[in-house]
C-alpha cells in the first residue's frame, strides 16, 4: 500500500510538472519572468480622475468651438470611433471634413506627423509627449519645457495638459489662417501663444453650459480661469476615458501565468530577448519616453530645418542638434493592435509590416513599398542614395544589426503584440457624447 501511495505522489508530481512547462520546455515562464524583470516591466495603473473635471473634459474634447474656423475639434484626430488616434498616416487638419478613412486632404491640411493614440496617457510615469518631445517635464520637476517657454501658465497640472494646449495654436491642425471669416483665432500673430488662449476663454465665457461646467469641475466661474484649466479638464478626459490596461498580458504580470499562448509566450521572449525590442519598450509605459533614429521611411510635408528637403528631422527641431536628426520617441504599446499604421509617419499599415522593418532596417528603408500608402501620399516619399546615407548616419546603434529571426519568430512577437490588447478598448463608441455646449455639431 506504501509503494501505491508513493507511485501516486510520483505520478501526480509529473503531472504537476508537465501542466506547469508549454511545449516549447519547462522554463519558459521563468525565462519571460527574468526578461521582464531585466526590462522593469510591472503593471500598469492610472489614478483616478474627478467625475467633474471628466464630464467638461469630454465636452472640450468633441466641441469644434476651440478650433479658430470651428470645424474640428480635438477628437477629430484622437477619436474613439478610430481607437483615439484617426487611421490615417498623417493626421489631416483645417479645411477638409469627414472622420477617417474617408477624410481626405486639401490643399494645405496634411499634417505632417501621425496622431499618437491617447492610450494610458494619464499615468504618473508619463514624463514627455509629442513624437519629437516638445512637450516634456522637467528634470526634477518644477513644470514643463513646451514651445511656449515662458508663456506656459501656471496651474498646468500634468505633462498631459501641457500638450493639451498646443493643437489649439497650431495653424494647420486646429487654429486656422488670416482671411478667414469668422477666425479671430486666425488674426492672431504665431507664437503669441497667451493670446490665443485668452480668446478661447472668450468663446467659452460666451456660452453658459461651460460657466455652470467649470464651476461644478474647478468650483470656479469660467470668467475667472485661464485655458490652462480647460487642458486640465481635457487631460482628465483622455486619462480617464483611455485607460485601458486590462489585456491578456497585464493579467500575466499579476501572477496569471495562464493568461498568454505558448505562441505569445515565445514570442514575449523573443521581444524582450534576442530581438532587442525590450531594450527601448521597456518599463510599465513599455516605452523608455526616449528618442531613437530606426530608419523609417521619409514621407509626406515634413516639419523642421529639413522641410524644403521633404525631410522631418524630428527630435533635432526641439534641441537644435544635429546628432538627434531623424530620432522620433519610442511609442508605448498597449493596444498597438487597434493603433494602425505605425511609427510617427504612419509608414507601416500593418503591425505585421513594422515588426519585420526591425529585421534588417537598412534594406527595408531602401526597399520600402510605397503602395501601402494611401494614393496621395505615395508621391511624397523621399528615395535614393543621397536620402537613405543622411538617415543611416545617426542610425541608433540598437537597430544597427540585422536579426537572426526568422519569418515564424515574427509571427510570434506579434502575438506577443496582441496580448497587449484590452478589450474594452476595441469599441469605444459609448465616450462620443450627443451633443456639446456649443451646439456646434459633434460628428465629423
Amino acid at each position: 500500500m506504501r509503494k501505491v501511495r508513493r507511485w501516486m505522489t510520483a505520478l501526480l508530481a509529473l503531472v504537476a510538472a508537465c501542466s506547469s512547462e508549454s511545449k516549447d520546455g519547462p522554463d519558459v515562464d521563468a525565462q519571460l519572468v527574468d526578461l521582464l524583470n531585466k526590462a522593469n516591466v510591472t503593471p500598469l495603473t492610472v489614478p483616478a480622475q474627478n467625475p467633474a473635471q471628466v464630464t467638461l473634459g469630454q465636452a472640450l474634447m468633441f466641441d469644434k468651438v476651440l478650433s479658430g474656423r470651428k470645424n474640428i475639434a480635438c477628437a477629430t484626430c484622437h477619436h474613439p470611433l478610430r481607437h483615439t488616434g484617426d487611421s490615417l498616416p498623417l493626421s489631416i487638419g483645417q479645411g477638409s471634413t469627414g472622420l477617417a478613412p474617408v477624410r481626405q486632404p486639401v490643399p494645405g491640411a496634411l499634417i505632417p506627423r501621425h496622431a499618437p493614440d491617447l492610450f494610458n496617457r494619464g499615468a504618473n510615469q508619463w514624463q514627455t509627449l509629442f513624437w519629437d518631445g516638445r512637450v516634456a517635464a522637467k528634470i526634477g520637476g518644477g513644470g514643463f519645457n513646451t514651445p511656449a517657454g515662458n508663456n506656459l501658465p501656471a496651474g498646468v497640472a500634468s505633462v498631459l495638459a501641457a500638450q493639451a494646449m498646443f493643437p489649439v495654436e497650431s495653424r494647420d491642425e486646429m487654429r486656422g489662417q488670416p482671411g478667414q471669416a469668422g477666425n479671430e483665432l486666425g488674426e492672431i500673430a504665431d507664437a503669441e501663444f497667451p493670446a490665443v488662449w485668452d480668446a478661447l476663454m472668450a468663446r467659452l465665457r460666451a456660452i453658459p453650459r461651460y460657466d455652470t461646467l467649470f464651476q461644478a469641475a474647478f468650483g470656479k466661474s469660467v470668467d475667472s480661469v485661464g485655458f490652462e484649466t480647460a487642458a486640465n479638464a481635457i487631460a482628465a478626459f483622455q486619462a480617464a476615458a483611455f485607460a485601458r490596461y486590462d489585456t491578456p498580458f497585464d493579467h500575466y504580470l499579476a501572477g496569471d501565468r495562464s493568461a498568454l499562448t505558448d505562441q505569445q509566450k515565445r514570442g514575449a521572449v523573443l521581444f524582450f530577448g534576442k530581438a532587442n525590442c525590450g531594450k527601448c519598450h521597456l518599463g510599465p509605459l513599455l516605452t523608455d519616453q526616449k528618442f531613437h533614429n530606426i530608419a523609417v521611411p521619409q514621407l509626406g510635408p515634413a516639419r523642421g530645418p529639413l522641410q524644403g528637403q521633404g525631410l522631418d528631422v524630428g527630435l533635432e527641431e526641439t534641441t537644435g542638434s544635429p546628432s538627434d536628426r531623424f530620432k522620433f520617441r519610442t511609442p508605448p504599446l498597449r493596444n498597438v493592435q487597434l493603433t494602425a499604421p505605425y511609427f510617427h509617419n504612419g509608414a507601416f499599415a500593418t503591425l505585421l509590416g513594422a515588426v519585420k522593418h526591425y529585421v534588417n532596417v537598412s534594406r527595408s528603408l531602401q526597399t520600402y513599398d510605397k503602395s501601402q500608402l494611401p494614393t496621395y501620399l505615395q508621391g511624397s516619399v523621399q528615395e535614393g542614395s543621397a536620402v537613405w546615407n543622411q538617415v543611416l548616419a545617426t542610425l541608433d546603434p540598437i537597430v544597427a544589426d540585422t536579426l537572426t529571426i526568422q519569418d515564424a519568430e515574427v509571427t510570434d512577437i506579434v502575438a506577443f503584440l496582441q496580448s497587449l490588447t484590452d478589450p474594452s478598448a476595441q469599441d469605444l463608441s459609448g465616450l462620443v457624447p450627443a451633443s456639446v455646449p456649443s451646439g456646434l455639431d459633434v460628428g465629423d
